[in-house]
């Protein structure tokens, strides 16, 4: 992997691919910057270099053409405060105009095109887009891990017009050494721990791994298909009766590769969805009819921590509960705990996926733990041993 960092793109026109799909309150206004920061240091990186960028950016899910409702008008104003420079925005698509703008764009200026989204081809995977863009700029950089998973023109199709000028940038490259540490060569002991409320959303991740972990911990609402399909009593606890019968199968492939698999053995149950709901703590496999488990309870607790304590390879993707309501959050906030202790102690710790990035920030953990991924549904198919289009693209060389 060619790092950035050892090339000087000093008067060439950088085509920049990020990931800048913010959330907007009412008034249009950024409410969280955090994919924009993630990208600062590979756009500093570049602009210090000298380079003229064009950067490339999606935002929603458009139908189809342009929908002001989904500019990255927005984007273009917060990214002059970040980069203390002004943006040259398109407020259009391609055309002699942008082309224009593109050819007569001096280093250190940046140009923000609008929605690549507007365009239909761009999630279809267009060429003849991609050779568009491509037109514009001398090489192309990567930065946008959280649509890596999508072979889009914006994202992979056009590294193919580039074949020997294209790059990973900081927070791409980031990504993946850190996944290829993960998965490739982890150290032993390696953990990994699953939540989340699907069995069915979950199977190809725990499929995979099983063929690489020492230990599968298995929380959260997918856990209730294990225990009804072992023949516990689950009451009103999520579960999927259709996936019983691939929990079972799972549990024997693990025992068939000597991979030890944990599941809570205590409960947090309630008699509602609801903070306020009564609450009870019962061995897992006996939650009462009418009550539906809402977290693991303190004994398994005490049990995880002993399995994560003595991990050197840890992965976390999924709460242990319903960490949203706080009565129910004990058991995530003691993971995250476990785990933050487990790096301080020398463990190389992955957290990805929405539910388990989001737990450790409201936590204040995020700083705590080796690695944070930036793409959920990006690491969850690299977890799920899928190649990325958007990495394999600029791995071809």
């Amino acid at each position: 992997m060619q790092s950035i960092q050892n090339i000087n793109f000093k008067g060439r026109k950088v085509l920049l691919r990020v990931d800048f799909n913010v959330p907007l309150n009412d008034k249009k206004e950024i409410t969280d910057d955090t994919r924009m920061r993630e990208s600062m240091p590979t756009i500093n990186k570049l602009l210090a270099d000298g380079a003229a960028l064009i950067i490339i950016a999606h935002f929603g899910r458009p139908k189809g053409g342009f929908d002001p409702e989904l500019s990255l008008a927005p984007v273009a104003k917060h990214l002059e405060t970040l980069t203390g420079r002004p943006v040259q925005f398109t407020q259009e698509l391609l055309g002699d105009n942008v082309s224009r703008m593109a050819a007569n764009l001096k280093g250190g200026e940046i140009m923000l095109l609008e929605n690549i989204r507007f365009y239909p081809g761009e999630t279809k995977g267009d060429v003849q887009l991609a050779e568009q863009l491509a037109k514009m700029g001398d090489c192309f950089v990567n930065d946008a891990f959280g649509a890596a998973h999508r072979e889009h023109s914006s994202t992979a199709v056009i590294a193919r017009f580039f074949p020997n000028d294209k790059y990973f940038g900081f927070l791409m490259e980031h990504e993946v050494r850190n996944l290829e540490k993960l998965m490739q060569n982890p150290q032993r002991l390696f953990t990994a721990i699953i939540g989340g409320s699907k069995v069915s959303s979950k199977i190809d991740i725990l499929e995979n791994l099983l063929t690489k972990v020492d230990n599968m911990i298995i929380i959260g609402g997918m856990r209730y298909t294990f225990t009804k399909a072992m023949g516990g009593k689950i009451g009103n606890s999520i579960h999927e009766d259709d996936k019983m019968e691939t929990a079972l199968e799972l549990m024997r492939k693990m025992d068939a590769r000597g991979v030890k698999y944990y599941l809570p053995t205590d409960s947090v149950v309630a008699d509602a969805f609801s903070n306020d709901a009564n609450t009870q703590i019962v061995p897992s496999d006996q939650v009462p009819d009418g009550w539906e488990s809402m977290d693991c309870g303190p004994e398994s607790c005490k049990m995880l921590k002993e399995v994560i304590m003595s991990s050197k390879t840890i992965l976390w993707n999924g709460p242990a509960g319903v960490f949203e309501l706080p009565a129910f959050a004990k058991g995530t906030e003691a993971i995250a705990g476990y785990v933050a202790d487990a790096c301080a102690q020398g463990a190389f710790a992955a957290v990805g996926g929405g539910d388990s990035v989001a737990a450790v920030k409201q936590m204040g953990l995020a700083d705590k733990m080796s690695y944070v991924s930036t793409g959920g549904g990006a690491m969850l198919e690299y977890l799920e041993g899928k190649t990325l289009p958007g990495i394999a693209a600029i791995q071809d060389k």
